[in-house]
């Protein structure tokens, strides 16, 4: 056994390697290890972004960033602090990963190829010395009872001794057992960022279409969610919903996926608007038809079926349209209501909310309050964001500032290292 102590790491995706790389370059008399479960690491940072990986965001100041955080705001805003957006791209950069910033504000490689980035992690963590063992499964963690507050952490193979302890295993829930075993709580998991399910003649062989704005609430309850919608094969999906789908993922949750839909097309024009709007339309265009003069820059087939479901015929003129007609026009618009019963998830970006419960985590150093020497980063905690490169970022932070902490053995406790 080496004399070198051992910093052993539980997880082989994107907040895994960065604590494993910054404790290794922070302290080169370290040994780190990391145990990855799989016969590969970096899985998820390889199917990310459509494989281009969405390494992070064009959002440059820490409190406006936390808002994208529907668990985890208030406890990442002193992190942000210390590792943030541009020192994501600053890291990267500096070791050759150039990237691009999106018109939506996402950020990729300038290759959009997720290997650039995985090619960066892993030849940066041989350079720092970080051993890397795949296929090696966690079924036990345990303090060793010889009071020295070590770690046991077993596997099917062999045991190995930490003096430091990271976990990096994402949305694991045999992990959380264990933890709860060891005297940690841990909140269920629910799924987040999801689409859903809707059989609807309005939208129905209409995939592929979208709005780049638009505005959807849950009827009945506070959420509710702008931005681009897409109708999908089964459904509503695009950064609207997932957006809305990830704040409200325990209540949607307890609905059983279940709930009405209400979809404004028109995104900020509410009906007393787009009424107006399509009035002053009406006077301008009366010998017209409807259905032939798609407003508001809806694809043209889906203002047709908006058309249809307010009961207005194909040969309707302008001049012609009853008032009901009308009212029901703008209803559809702006109000429509859609039945969602179920969803479907992005079986290889799949995102949880739950975890170990943040008040039972030091933010300062991602060290556990209950436990001595044991560290958490990524979705093993109860944080998630929406999509857009977010949950790659609290990865990066946390991985970050639980590797320093490590390396440096006093966990950056010292008086003035958080800004006020």
């Amino acid at each position: 056994m080496s004399e070198k102590k051992q910093v052993f790491i539980v997880g082989g995706g994107a907040a895994g390697f960065f604590a494993a790389i910054t404790c290794a370059e922070a302290n080169p008399d370290l040994s780190v290890t990391i145990l990855e479960r799989g016969k590969s690491v970096l899985e998820k940072v390889r199917i990310s972004g459509g494989g281009r990986c969405n390494l992070t965001h064009a959002c440059f100041q820490p409190k406006p960033l936390t808002k994208f955080y529907p668990r985890g705001e208030k406890p990442l805003l002193g992190p942000f602090y210390q590792f943030q957006c541009k020192d994501t791209v600053e890291w990267f950069e500096s070791r050759g990963v150039k990237t691009k910033v999106e018109a939506d504000g996402r950020m990729f490689p300038v290759t959009d190829r997720s290997q650039t980035v995985i090619d960066c992690l892993l030849g940066t963590a041989q350079k720092a010395g970080v051993r890397v063992l795949t296929s090696t499964r966690v079924t036990k963690i345990a303090l060793a009872t010889d009071g020295s507050e070590q770690w046991i952490v077993t596997t099917p193979a062999e045991d190995y001794r930490a003096d430091k302890l990271m976990l990096a295993t994402g949305s694991n829930p045999k992990i959380w057992a264990l933890l709860q075993e060891i005297g940690h709580q841990t909140i269920a998991p629910v799924p987040s960022l999801f689409t859903f399910n809707i059989k609807d003649e309005r939208i129905k062989d209409l995939a592929g279409l979208s709005v780049p704005n638009a505005l959807v609430k849950v009827a009945g309850t506070k959420l509710e969610a702008s931005g681009p919608l897409l109708i999908t094969h089964w459904g509503l999906s695009g950064p609207g919903v997932l957006k809305l789908s990830a704040w409200g993922a325990r209540i949607l949750n307890e609905k059983q996926y279940d709930f009405a839909l209400q979809v404004n097309w028109l995104g900020k024009i509410n009906y007393n608007e787009a009424a107006q709007q399509l009035e002053k339309i009406k006077e301008k265009n009366r010998l017209r038809l409807v259905v032939k003069y798609p407003q508001f820059d809806l694809p043209r087939r889906l203002w047709q079926r908006m058309i249809r479901a307010a009961g207005i015929e194909e040969g309707r003129k302008w001049a012609d349209l009853a008032k009901k007609q009308f009212n029901k026009l703008v209803t559809e618009l702006t109000q429509g209501t859609y039945a969602v019963k179920g969803k479907s998830t992005f079986k290889d970006e799949f995102v949880t909310a739950g975890g170990v419960l943040l008040k039972e985590v030091d933010f300062k150093s991602f060290k556990s309050k209950q436990l001595p020497n044991l560290y958490f980063a990524g979705e093993v905690l109860n944080i998630d964001a929406v999509t857009g490169g977010f949950n790659f970022q609290a990865a990066w932070t946390g991985g970050w500032l639980a590797g320093n902490a490590m390396a440096r053995g006093d966990d950056w406790l010292s008086v003035g290292f958080f800004p006020c």
